[in-house]
This record gives C-alpha cells, sequence and structure tokens, in this order.
C-alpha cells in the first residue's frame, strides 16, 4: 500500500531519496524558507521581509505545505512563530551541498541581494574549516534588521542570532559584507564609502575574510555541431 501523500500533489512515484526531497523542499520557495528558520523561530512578517519576492498567499501555502510534511511547526497565535523541526534542521547540510555546487555555475552572481540569514548560511556553508582550525574568534553581525554573533572554534562556525558583539563587529547589509568576504573589497573602502562601520581587531577580522572563497567555476560546456 502506497504512503499518505503529505507533500503537494505533484508526485515521481519514485522510491529514490532525492526525488522524496524534491517533493519535501522542491517547490519555489520552500528550500529559501528553510534557509530564513536556520537560525531559529520567525514570523511570518520576519520571513517576508527575509524573502521580498514572495507573495503572503505562497508563504502561507509554503509554510502550511511544511508544517504538514513535518519540516517545522508553529508556535502561538494569534501571531504564530515558524520554527524548523529538529528533522527540518537537518536539511542544512543538503542546502549547504546545492549552495556550493551551484556556485561553480558561470551563472552565478554574487552581487544580486541576499537577506542576513542567507549570508550566514553562506558563511558557514563556504568557510575553509582547515585553514580555520587554528584560529579562534568572536563576530557580531549587525543588519538593518537582525544581527547574529558567529564564534569560530576548533574550524568550525556556530553562528546564533542574538545582539552583534564580539572581537570584531560589522555593521553592514549583507551585500557589503558579501562584497568584503567573497569580492575581498578592503574593509577601509567600504568604511570610506560609508557602507559599512567597523568595531574591534582589524587583523583578526582580516584574517577571517581570508578563510572564504567562492568555489572554482565549472568548465565550459559547449555542444558538439
Amino acid at each position: 500500500m502506497k504512503s499518505e501523500k503529505i507533500t503537494s500533489e505533484r508526485w515521481y512515484d519514485d522510491a529514490c531519496g532525492t526525488a522524496l526531497g524534491l517533493e519535501l523542499l522542491g517547490e519555489r520557495w520552500s528550500m529559501l524558507v528553510v534557509r530564513e528558520l536556520m537560525f531559529g523561530a520567525r514570523r511570518f512578517s520576519e520571513l517576508r521581509g527575509g524573502l521580498p519576492g514572495v507573495s503572503a498567499n505562497v508563504l502561507t501555502q509554503r509554510l502550511d505545505g511544511l508544517a504538514r510534511a513535518g519540516v517545522l511547526v508553529r508556535h502561538g497565535a494569534p501571531s504564530p512563530r515558524y520554527e524548523l523541526t529538529h528533522w527540518g534542521y537537518e536539511a542544512e547540510e543538503t542546502i549547504q551541498a546545492l549552495g556550493r555546487w551551484a556556485a561553480r555555475s558561470p551563472a552565478h552572481d554574487p552581487t544580486l541581494s541576499l537577506s542576513a540569514a542567507a549570508m550566514m548560511l553562506s558563511l558557514r556553508t563556504m568557510i575553509d574549516r582547515e585553514r580555520a582550525g587554528g584560529m579562534a574568534l568572536t563576530i557580531g553581525f549587525r543588519f538593518p534588521r537582525d544581527s547574529f554573533v558567529a564564534r569560530l572554534t576548533a574550524g568550525e562556525l556556530p553562528i546564533v542570532r542574538a545582539p552583534a558583539a564580539g572581537e570584531v563587529v560589522f555593521d553592514t547589509v549583507p551585500e557589503v559584507l558579501a562584497g568584503v568576504v567573497y569580492g575581498k573589497l578592503p574593509i577601509a573602502e567600504a568604511e570610506a564609502a560609508g557602507d559599512l562601520v567597523f568595531h574591534g581587531n582589524r587583523a583578526g577580522a582580516e584574517a577571517f575574510i581570508d578563510l572564504f572563497h567562492l568555489p572554482e567555476k565549472a568548465p565550459a560546456w559547449h555542444a558538439p555541431g
């Protein structure tokens, strides 16, 4: 007997876990909703703030579908907060792997807008853990509507949503931080442009930034003919 279809009406009738994974997270916006929840519970308005391109109706549908699938839960009323289940949090490795793979595409444009949660998840994805192994540093990130603290230790980079504090603090928008981290825009240049306020240990910040590089692009392929 077939199991109950608790995700969407589309169904691959395929026992492969990848097919089921697409049913769970493959609808437009679903995986990005999960991304936005990776650092803790969010209200509906906060989710829309991180996903400005999604309509209220579509976001409601995705939240309902992810809740039925057991990926997230609702807390409270009449203004509920949405939080990933323990199993939902396990999707981080999948999102990271997809992000690393997709960043190799020539079509990847790191200058496009991104949310604060997306920026934080990219740091957890792209960090060179081998080079980071001997470093210990606490870094605060203050964005217009959100803030985080990262504690680099033993090659790992746990990040929590919290008031920005640490030996290094970046006060900016996600797009500028991406330019500093991945585009290697000098901190002083971003400060001079009025796009970033920096506090703390500059040498430590520069060593931290040097731990992040976008992957090499995949070789171009041209169809024979």
